[in-house]
Formats: structure tokens, sequence, C-alpha cells
């Protein structure tokens, strides 16, 4: 109510007298949140259509009212004096209503109702031809995605974007409240921080290329013969400047043969470009494309991660985080793989292991407590519809500590399990598979678990090597029914044993040059990464918790239609985690320091473009970092 006042107050002092007056709009959660406290209050309510009726022969008319706000709607009653029914009762029309809010009649399921005196503004369907079904009929997600620009208007994609919003305004209070800085990092860069290779390239060759071939169908590039005409008229050109000068002759004479030169030259210059126009993408004389034609001089990608930017902050920042846009260009078919996502990776300096596990563990626990303590309606519409557990799984993981094991003693428990066979086979050295991380916290802990020092071979050349030359300090994060949901590591911050961990990756050192500086000069002595994973309540794909999702196969957004030297893919502890065996196939890696993390929720605003040479504003060095990507996996927290 004060932010109506504020509206309202706002909307009597305007100036503006020549425009409409500003409307001011009452959410329908604020009007069901208050119930019969705001009986006989006048307000105006906004929204769409679920269901409309008419009774009383045609007298009046029940509209079930939805405007996002929450996944109740506000039954709103209009008197065919007031407005014609029929245009107001079909699924999915807009309407905009002035009303007194009232108690209903007893014995009715609504604890408040709209009587409407006037209709302001009303958006008609056309009812025969609007692909959402009325009332409690449900289309299944996969059809959903066929109208991808209309599926918001439902109850479940609400739900996921009011959760996927809290958990966004959640991970940036837990880091503010952390004393994180957030940065912002580049879109566009020339590293590739998984070390795959699957990265969707950015060029404008391919547009120039089409601009090349219609300039010269329209104006044919110049022959020898007309060059050398053109060659000849600056010769002359020349030698009459030349005479000009030998006679004497006045200064603006001169300078005006002069000008007449300098035109001949540029022409002959331009002849002499337009002649170096070839049809199709420019390539070297070896046949590899020549990018030094191209925008930013060299091979550019959209970002995989935003770590090693970041990274560079925190070796002067302490604690910092990003959260933005990635992009993958695997061609996978899962429901575990998007082209685009979003995602936080924080990068914490001056920590160790255990700090990089405590920080996960708090985060985890703080995002589940938040959406029990702000998403209770939407997370009871997702109990009820998908995922019968899911409240008591945030219950479990947000109040519960997590138990603590090696990578060694989690692989003896798995190898001593008798009552069940895993499809993968158990034994030190393998990267778990996500039946494994389960059965460890569904069967034989029934809480979450974080298992830690990993094999050195399944790990990223970045991650810190521990004194048995076997194992790194990274860790995983497992919770019930997902798996992992978050990785981190310690970086390798001894100058030495980092180069030589390159060197035995089969990497050169050249490219990492700038990555060893941050070793160099003045690095912390304790790096952590971390990665963190997070999955929606009942969503199979993660293509049903972004507003658009583009994939190998299909772009659902609508409307929509290198050679750089390697950087250090290890900008990241907590390593974006596709269970193995879980049909896509885990990232292998991220640059540990002593915390990352990765989660599939997540945003960033480019804040180092690569520039005109294809330099990158800054490479990144490596504390913790986490990635909040906006994805999920299956069954989820």
């Amino acid at each position: 109510m004060a932010a109506d006042a504020v509206a309202a107050a706002m909307a009597a002092s305007s100036l503006c007298d020549d425009l409409e007056p500003a409307t001011v709009r009452t959410c329908i959660r604020d009007v069901l949140a208050a119930g019969a406290a705001r009986a006989g209050e006048r307000v105006v309510v906004g929204g769409w259509v679920r269901t409309g009726r008419e009774q009383g022969k045609g007298t009046f008319a029940f509209l079930e009212l939805s405007d996002g706000s929450c996944v109740s709607t506000l039954q709103v009653i209009v008197d065919a004096a007031v407005h014609p029914l029929a245009r107001l009762t079909a699924t999915g029309t807009s309407v905009l209503v002035e009303g007194e809010i009232k108690e209903p009649p007893e014995g009715t399921k609504q604890n408040v109702e709209l009587k409407v005196s006037r209709v302001l503004e009303v958006g008609e369907v056309d009812a025969a031809a609007y692909p959402l079904p009325k009332g409690k009929v449900k289309l299944t997600l996969e059809k959903l995605r066929d109208v991808i620009h209309l599926r918001s208007r439902t109850n479940t994609i609400g739900a996921v974007a009011r959760i996927r919003h809290q958990l966004a305004y959640a991970t940036h209070r837990f880091f503010e409240e952390n004393r994180f800085l957030y940065v912002h990092t580049p879109i566009i860069t020339t590293s590739d921080c998984e070390g795959a290779g699957e990265m969707f390239q950015v060029t404008t060759l391919f547009s120039q290329a089409e601009k090349t071939e219609k300039e010269l169908k329209e104006h044919p590039a110049p022959s020898e013969s007309e060059i050398e005409a053109a060659k000849v008229i600056v010769k002359e050109k020349g030698d009459a400047v030349a005479q000009l000068k030998a006679a004497k002759a006045s200064k603006q004479d001169i300078s005006a043969a002069v000008d007449v030169l300098n035109r001949a030259k540029e022409h002959v210059s331009k002849l002499e470009d337009r002649s170096k126009l070839k049809p199709g993408i420019p390539c070297r004389d070896d046949g590899s494309i020549a990018f030094e034609n191209d925008f930013f001089k060299r091979q550019a990608f959209l970002t995989v991660s935003g770590q090693l930017q970041v990274e560079t902050y925190a070796c002067a920042l302490s604690s910092v985080y990003t959260f933005g846009p990635t992009f993958r260009a695997e061609n996978s078919h899962t429901s575990r793989h998007l082209a685009e996502f979003w995602m936080v990776e924080p990068e914490i300096a001056f920590a160790n292991l255990q700090d990089d596990m405590n920080c996960a563990e708090k985060y985890v626990q703080y995002l589940c407590k938040w959406l029990l303590d702000h998403c209770r309606e939407d997370m009871e519409f997702m109990v009820k519809n998908y995922d019968k557990s899911a409240i008591e799984r945030l219950e479990l993981v947000s109040s519960t500590p997590f138990v603590r094991i090696s990578y060694t003693k989690a692989v003896e428990l798995l190898k001593n399990v008798t009552g069940k066979k895993f499809d993968n086979k158990v034994e030190w050295g393998i990267d778990l598979a996500s039946e494994h991380e389960r059965y460890l916290t569904e069967d034989i802990f029934k809480k979450p678990v974080i298992v830690y020092n990993y094999p050195k071979g399944i790990k990223a050349f970045y991650m810190r090597l521990n004194d048995d030359d076997k194992t790194v300090a990274a860790m995983d994060v497992l919770v019930p029914k997902v798996g992992e949901l978050v990785g981190g590591s310690q970086r390798e911050e001894r100058l030495d044993v980092l180069k030589q961990r390159i060197l035995d990756a089969g990497l050169p050192l050249e490219p990492y040059e700038w990555y060893l500086d941050l070793r160099r000069f003045g690095s912390p002595p304790d790096l952590l990464e971390k990665q963190k994973r997070r999955s929606y309540p009942g969503r199979p794909s993660r293509s049903d918790v972004v507003p658009a999702a583009c994939s190998s196969s299909a772009c659902s957004t609508p409307g929509c239609v290198p050679a750089a030297l390697p950087l250090p893919s290890p900008v990241r502890a907590w390593r974006a985690a596709t269970p193995a065996g879980s049909g896509g196939e885990r990232s292998g890696g991220g640059v540990a320091a002593a915390g990352e993390a990765e989660s599939w929720v997540a945003m960033a605003e480019p804040s180092a473009p690569v520039g005109r040479e294809g330099r990158e504003a800054c490479p990144s060095s490596g504390s913790g970092i986490w990635d909040l990507r906006s994805e999920e996996a299956e069954g989820s927290t």
C-alpha cells in the first residue's frame, strides 16, 4: 500500500499535462496477501484472464485474473452494464480494471474478490486461435516449447521464473553480505576457459564476404589497364606541380595543383584496394582463414566462462564474482545441455580448500533457506505438480551439516556396496558418475556430502597438487536426487609446480605467460575457485527454465533466426558439473585456486571487451569462482 501511495503522489505531481496520467496499478499478490483487511478499498488491477464465464443469464461474468505476481488468481466480477462480457471472458484476454475489493459470500474458496466499476483497457483474443488451453487443462512441457512466446502465462513457467528471480536476487544478497565485489566480465573473448574448443565464434568475415560479393557484382574490380591509366594521370599531375614550382608560380596555383595531384593519388589507391577484393572468405597462402582481416584482427568467441577475467580481480580485490551469460557449442541433445545459459562465478583469495568447502556449504544452504522463506507458494506448486519431495530436500539441505569425505574413502564405500549394481564400474581414478554421487547422498549418508582430494588425472592443471603427488585439492558438493551440485578447488599458487603441470598436460607455456605472471607478481599463497550447479524442482529439462532456450538442434528465441592463442582453461575451481553417465560429458576443468563455483542459474555485462587488436582487457588469475548457470538437472533441490 505504501508503494501505491508513492505512485499516486508521483502521478499527482507530474508536470506532463499533455500525457495521459500514470497508471497506479496494484499487484494481485498484494491484494490476496492483505485479504479482508483491504475490503472496501478501490484499486486498479491488470492481468490476463485464465478462465472467464458468464453467469446470471449473461448479466455478469466471473474472471480469474493473473498478473504473474503469484500462482494464485484474483476473482473479478464484471456486470454486463459495465462492459460487454463477450469481450472479456476468452482465456488470454488482457484487462485493466478498476473496482472495489470485497469479501465474497461465505462458503466460497476465495478470501477476497474484486467488484469492477470500470474497465479501463481490454486486449482481446481470438479464442479459436489462442494456443493455451482454458482452465485446468495442461499442456506438456514439450508442447509448451512450441509456443515459447506465450508459455510464461502458464502457472509452471511463471513459478519457475519467480524462483529463478529469487535465486538470482539471493545470490547477489549472499555475496554482498560476505563482502564480495560484483565484476562484469566480457561476453566476447579470445580465450577458451573450458579447453574443449566447443565455442561459438564471433566474426564479421561472412558479412564482409557477402558485402564484397555484392559490391563486386555492382561495381566490378578495376582492370590493370584502368589502374595504369590512373597512374599515368598521377604522373601528369605530378609533372604539372613540378613545372609550377620551377616557374615560381603563386602559392595559390601550386596549392590547387597539389590538391588535384592528391585526389589522383587517392583514386589510384582506391583502385588498387578494389583490385585486391576477392569473393569469399579471405584466406592465407596456406589455405587457413585470414583472421587478421576480421573485426578483432584475430579469432574471437562467445565466452564459456568469465572466470579468467574475474580471477585477475581476485588477485587485487580479494573476493569477487561474476554473474552473466555463457555459451557452449556442444552438439548434445540431452536435458542437461543448453547453448546459452547464465553462470555465477566467484573467486576468493587468501583461502584454502576448507574455506572453499565452508563457503560452498554456506552458499547452498543460504539459497535453500531463501527459497523456503520467499518462494513457499511457488515451491508448494512444484511439490503438488512435479516433485513431491522438493520442499523436504530444501529443508534437509538448508539445515543439515554436510558430510565431508575424501575421494579415496568415497570410492572404498562404493566398492563395498553389495545391494546395488552400478552401470559404471567403481575404481580409484574414475570421475564419479551421477549414480555414484546420488548413492552416497541418498543411500549411504542420506544427506549432502562433500567429496574432496580428487585424482589429479581427472582434474585441471591449475588445481593445487597435494603432497601425495596423486591428488589435487578439489571438492564436489553432492546432494540427494541431483548428485553434484557444486564443484570447487584450491588453485596451484607455486610457480614451478604450475609450470610443470602445464607441461605435463601437453600445453605450451607461452600462451599462459600472463597467467603465470599472476603467480610471479604477488599471488596470494592460497586461491580458491568454486562452481555450483543448481537444479529446479521437478524440471526435467533446462529448456524449461530459461525464457528462450537454444541448443544445437533449435533456437526458440522469438525472431531469432578462430586461431587465437589458447589461454588457460584453468580459471575455476567449482567445475561445470554435468555428471558423467547422465547423458552429457563432464566439463573437464576450470582453473582452481582457492574457490570457484558454478551453478545453473544466473547475469553479467561485459566490462573488458576484446580490443581491435584482439587483446582482452584483463586475463584472470585465480582465487575462488562460482559459476551459476541458468540450467537445470533432473530432480532438483
